[in-house]
């Protein structure tokens, strides 16, 4: 019998958004990139307008938010569903799926191009099938959803979320808030501002923004004072703010944890695992002085980028260290406050890397957490007593937050849990974050 040969479209032809965002879609479903990194790279290599710019944003990352109910709704009408199909065939599916069902596109558009789409990767009888499923899915829409009594496949089915991962939003937040909780985790998220503070006052910045983007809705966020959330504003680089140095782009619930650990002239901090540095020069401007903030990361870089962050916005005293923090090389004996911003499951991220929801795995969280105890435990030696380490993970599940900070207290008595954070996107429009501030007992 002779192997069906499948090729992928001529990547010189008919670039237009969707096969842009077919191209991003399949790099993700095969595991090379992430959809933040690869998507400029396919929009700028297609030329786009920027109302196609848009569409191939909006498909990429609505295909990647609702993966679940696209694929139930595909099945539906595929007498054999969809495992033996190839990823081509697959993504070119579920793009003209959430078209479908989601966007107000003509019905024709999506299938046509999808149908042409398939035909080019694996020939006309597969561009049939694609043909005879997707005209149903237009004519006949997607199956009922499951009873609202039965929450578990309520949040499967309808909003895309895991069973695994269910489980765990539903301990994080309860029956009441989960399905409000999955509703924002599937939005797109803010663009949000810090502003610096006191180069320019809050309410300054948010006037000229106002001006100079007239289209963006911007609001000041509860969680920080130098917090703006920004929605259709553009690109945040292109804003004279940001290029001035006033403003830098960092999640609220991030700037919320800057100030839990806070800063203060003359100390000596440690940023650890500090990647593109935005706690670091956060940390560098809540000192209101002179300081030394070490920033430790095992990328250059990612630290390369955060000097040029630092500059751009005026700040002095950010020293740069290459190293792996489980056995640190090039650290200070003694720091006054460290942040341990952990590596994590980064389940708390969704809204802005919604593949997360299929390439994590639960078995992967046990691990995780041993590398999160043993950052803290190469840490915790490099503060004297008064010392104030924050430890924070943008997630929510237990094991790498409360459970976490519960471990390191029962080991080590010296440490006084002071206070603890929680952040949700239904509730702050930030990201899932904890945090915990623990002090050595005794004087400094």
């Amino acid at each position: 019998m002779r192997q069906r040969v499948e090729r992928l479209p001529d990547p010189h032809l008919n670039l237009g958004p969707r096969e842009a965002a077919r191209r991003v879609l399949r790099r993700v479903e095969q595991g090379e990139a992430f959809a933040a990194l690869a998507l400029p790279g396919a929009l700028d290599e297609a030329e786009l307008s920027p109302a196609d710019r848009g569409l191939a944003t909006e498909i990429a990352y609505g295909v990647l938010r609702h993966r679940l109910r696209l694929d139930r709704a595909l099945e539906a009408h595929a007498p054999r569903g969809l495992k033996r199909l190839s990823v081509p065939i697959l993504v070119a599916l579920r793009a003209a799926a959430y078209q479908i069902l989601f966007l107000r596109v003509p019905a024709h558009a999506a299938v046509d191009d999808a149908v042409a789409a398939v035909k080019a990767a694996a020939g006309p009888r597969m561009a049939g099938f694609a043909n005879a499923v997707l005209r149903t899915l237009a004519a006949e829409g997607e199956p009922a959803p499951p009873p609202a009594t039965d929450l578990a496949a309520t949040l499967e089915a309808v909003h895309s979320i895991p069973r695994w991962l269910s489980e765990r939003m539903l301990r994080a937040v309860g029956r009441e808030e989960v399905i409000a909780f999955a509703e924002a985790m599937n939005r797109p998220p803010p663009v949000t501002l810090r502003v610096s503070l006191p180069r320019i006052g809050r309410d300054q910045a948010l006037a000229r923004l106002a001006a100079e983007r007239p289209q963006a809705q911007v609001a000041p966020s509860p969680l920080a004072p130098e917090a703006i959330l920004v929605h259709h504003g553009g690109a945040p680089e292109t804003l004279s703010l940001f290029q001035e140095g006033l403003v830098t782009v960092q999640d609220a619930a991030a700037q919320r944890v800057g100030r839990l650990l806070g800063a203060a002239p003359g100390e000596r901090l440690l940023d650890a695992c500090a990647g593109v540095g935005g706690k670091s020069t956060h940390l560098l401007q809540l000192a209101g002085g002179p300081c030394e903030v070490h920033a430790a990361d095992v990328s250059r870089r990612k630290l390369d980028l955060a000097e040029d962050t630092a500059r751009r916005l005026g700040l002095a005293g950010l020293t740069a260290i290459v190293t792996d923090l489980t056995v640190p090389v090039g650290l200070a004996d003694r720091y006054d406050r460290i942040l341990l911003d952990a590596p994590c499951s980064g389940l708390g991220v969704l809204r802005r890397h919604p593949e997360g929801k299929w390439r994590r795995r639960p078995r992967e969280l046990p691990a995780l957490a041993a590398l999160q105890a043993r950052l803290l435990a190469a840490l915790l030696p490099r503060l004297g007593p008064g010392g104030v380490l924050v430890y924070a993970v943008c997630t929510f599940t237990e094991e790498e937050g409360p459970g976490q900070i519960a471990r390191i207290l029962a080991a080590r008595p010296e440490l006084h849990l002071e206070e603890e954070l929680r952040t949700y996107p239904h509730r702050e429009d930030a990201d899932a974050f904890y945090a915990a501030r623990l002090t050595v007992r005794g004087e400094p």
